[in-house]
């Protein structure tokens, strides 16, 4: 089901793995497309799958590119990152359980630490300063990625947090390992980028890991993103569409979520 394209073969230690895909607002996306830009991460590896959407994107040179996920690493002094990127999520529950086990596999390969999943809380509103939640599979994660800016008293916030972002997180805790999703809020309308979100969450990850990123050039650097996620909308779109019905439920800021 899986075709992986292997780049690099580094030897990591003391792994994080931070995944963002396509979601609401595509607040994991960026954070992470930003990170990997600012800290110069190299590919790891390429995936393409059966369980991806059934389409193509056509780039600036006018071919096409099949929909990936992309993996990059960057090794640091006491730990290493993993970052996952990518086109697109799985297009149903089965891909995306496998997809998962397959991220769990890469992640045991390289003897990971722990996994961090971001995405976004859709409101019915802009907001300047968006708040950011978390939850995960284990207290002790949560209690370590403690931050003022994050909110822990998530439940009633979301309903159930569907795609790779929630899921990964459940299966990691199937094989004890510590994993956290960090979700920031957002506009939920289709055409709306999740910036400041993206912003929120990276200021975090600046304090937790001390990785210096300037997120000043978040603006100048995001419009590169921006295109690139404005270009595969359409799929994206269809996948949320899909999982409508699992949106998470209304509370009284109307929050809603979906991986």
């Amino acid at each position: 089901m899986f075709r992986i394209k292997e780049f690099a073969k580094p030897k990591l230690k003391n792994v994080v793995v931070v995944e963002g895909l396509p979601g609401i607002g595509s607040v994991g996306k960026i954070a992470v497309d930003f990170m990997i830009e600012s800290l110069d991460a190299e590919k790891l590896l390429e995936i393409c799958s059966d369980g991806f959407p059934n389409s193509v994107f056509v780039n600036e040179e006018n071919l096409v590119d099949m929909p990936k996920v992309e993996l990059f690493y960057k090794k640091f002094k006491h730990e290493d990152f993993i970052f996952v990127t990518g086109d697109v999520q799985p297009v149903d529950e089965r891909a995306c359980y496998e997809f998962c086990n397959l991220i769990l596999d890469i992640f045991e390969k390289y003897g990971g630490k722990e996994i961090v999943t971001l995405g976004g809380i859709g409101l019915p509103k802009i907001l300047k300063i968006p708040k950011v939640y978390c939850s995960g599979n284990d207290k002790s994660i949560i209690k370590r990625y403690a931050h003022k800016k994050m909110n822990r008293k998530i439940f009633g916030t979301v309903g159930p947090i569907i795609g790779v972002t929630g899921l990964l997180v459940g299966l990691a805790g199937e094989r004890d390992i510590p994993a956290i999703i960090v979700l920031a809020q957002t506009f939920s309308h289709p055409a709306y980028l999740g910036v400041s979100g993206a912003k929120e969450i990276l200021s975090i990850f600046n304090d937790k890991f001390g990785l210096k990123m300037s997120l000043g050039k978040l603006g100048k650097e995001i419009k590169d993103i921006e295109k690139e996620i404005r270009l595969r909308r359409q799929v994206n779109a269809r996948y949320e569409k899909k999982n409508a019905g699992y949106l998470g439920k209304e509370v009284s800021e109307g929050a809603t979520y979906i991986g």
